[in-house]
């Protein structure tokens, strides 16, 4: 195997093996593959009530082979418990360069998933509202199906 091949191979290895912490929270929810709108957020209501634990917050992207990009960019807004809101933005790839899927095949889909914080605290007890968006130029994505969010134990607990 040519080293490139390797030196790309190893983060996405690295990543798979490293998502399989002890589920605090994972949930999926379905995006319309035909086209999904910007204004068409996903919801995920977490409800903390240690702020002591460490976690790994994960954003799973389902794919279909179809999809014409080889990433997606999404906003993902989180509000507090205390109602005080946070925004990031975020690209996540889909394929490599030569346009192979990064994540898990099955069928017509592809499942990647990607930290969107890594050993990081809730800062106060109470329910965390996590609203992720389609972040592309065009106002309607086809090709994603399902966008999910997923809270796990750090391992440095």
């Amino acid at each position: 195997m040519k080293k490139r091949h390797l030196f790309l191979l190893l983060p996405l290895a690295w990543l798979l093996a490293a998502c399989d912490g002890t589920v605090y929270y994972a949930e999926y929810a379905d995006v319309d593959e035909k086209g999904w709108l910007p204004a068409d957020s996903v919801h995920f209501d977490v409800d903390v009530n240690d702020t002591n634990l460490i976690f790994n917050f994960l954003v799973e992207v389902r794919n279909l082979t179809s999809y014409p990009y080889s990433n997606t960019f999404l906003f993902i807004n989180t509000t507090f418990p205390d109602g005080s809101m946070a925004r990031d933005t975020m690209e996540y790839p889909l394929a490599d360069p030569a346009g192979q899927w990064l994540g898990k095949s099955s069928g017509r889909y592809v499942d990647t998933r990607y930290y969107f914080r890594r050993n990081a605290r809730f800062p106060m007890e109470g329910r965390y509202h996590f609203a992720v968006t389609n972040g592309m130029r065009d106002s309607a994505i086809a090709g994603l199906s399902h966008i999910g969010f997923r809270v796990e134990y750090s391992n440095m607990n």
